[in-house]
């Protein structure tokens, strides 16, 4: 099985244990992340779960549905609170299967542009990751982190430049040299260390900043250069 495929099962692995010790009145309750609701925030994922695997199962289908010709498609409701728990986790379960044996050189059609199934395996699990954490934050709940967060820290690096194009800004020819610890201990780096601009420490708190979870200005990130802190200042994996 595909290895991101596995990293983003136990991801999601992770999240289910704390959505099962929300109680009834935490559902309602708003996190950090756009005063969303810790229902909203399993909404978004389960709707992007189940599109991706339509996209597996059907790209034709997944195509069509997103230039709004496709035949309508029976109501779906969406269920809320311990319900939504469980029909996420089936959706999920299935998608993982669905990645896990894929074609590793299959391209995915998706919202924006098409996505090799390594990448948009890491990105469903940034997403998993990225939008659990608000609910840890809400919850106030310790968060074990793994060094599986390498794939979200490998998108994050890997989003460089599109961080500035997705603002019509000119992307600077210094690409900076990243440098992190992992939860392990180990050091993941990435791009040349010749040149002025770098980003250095805890990938915990890297994988924060680029999925926009926590402020530069709140992290203990050494970053130098023009580049790295312009970068870092707006940095987002989506």
């Amino acid at each position: 099985m595909l290895q991101q495929a596995v990293d983003l099962r136990e991801e999601g692995n992770a999240l289910y244990a704390l959505l099962e010790t929300l109680g009834p009145t935490d559902w309602g309750r708003n996190t950090p992340f756009k005063n969303w609701t810790v229902n909203d925030v399993l909404v978004h994922l389960h709707a992007s779960d189940r599109l991706a695997v339509l996209s597996l199962q059907d790209p034709a289908g997944f195509k069509a549905q997103m230039r709004g010709n496709s035949r309508a498609e029976e109501p779906y409701e969406m269920p809320a609170g311990a319900a939504l728990v469980q029909r996420w986790r089936e959706y999920f379960e299935e998608m993982c299967r669905l990645l896990g044996n894929a074609d590793p050189t299959l391209r995915l059609p998706w919202v924006g542009p098409d996505m090799g199934v390594k990448m948009f395996t890491t990105a469903r699990q940034m997403e998993t990751w990225a939008h659990g954490q608000d609910i840890y934050d809400l919850m106030k709940a310790e968060r074990t982190h793994t060094d599986r967060i390498k794939n979200i820290a490998f998108i994050g690096v890997r989003t460089f430049g599109w961080t500035f194009a997705n603002r019509g800004l000119p992307i600077p020819d210094a690409v900076p040299y990243v440098r992190l610890k992992a939860p392990s201990g180990v050091i993941w780096e990435w791009n040349e260390p010749s040149g002025p601009n770098r980003v250095e420490g805890s990938a915990v708190e890297f994988c924060h900043v680029v999925t926009q979870g926590r402020n530069i200005a709140d992290c203990n990130l050494t970053v130098e250069g023009v580049a790295a802190t312009r970068w870092m200042a707006m940095a987002q994996c989506f």
